[in-house]
């Protein structure tokens, strides 16, 4: 019988310097992003900041499995 362990890590929001991402979306949805970011007087990258604020949990816990033979 082999034991298992879970390892967890968690991820929270703080406030660091920003960094450098690259996407691929789809263009008409970056249009209306642009479109909304000017009616709203931001930038794009506020726009997109604020969206996965909303959308994103205040921390995202991710667990992973190990067994104790290191499988």
């Amino acid at each position: 019988m082999t034991s298992t362990t879970t390892a967890c890590t968690v991820l929270s929001m703080t406030t660091t310097t920003p960094q450098r991402v690259t996407l691929f979306v789809n263009p008409s949805l970056v249009k209306h992003a642009r479109a909304q970011a000017i009616v709203e007087d931001i930038t794009l990258t506020s726009l997109v900041e604020k969206a996965l604020t909303k959308y994103l949990p205040k921390e995202t816990i991710i667990k992973k499995s190990q067994t104790a033979a290191g499988y």
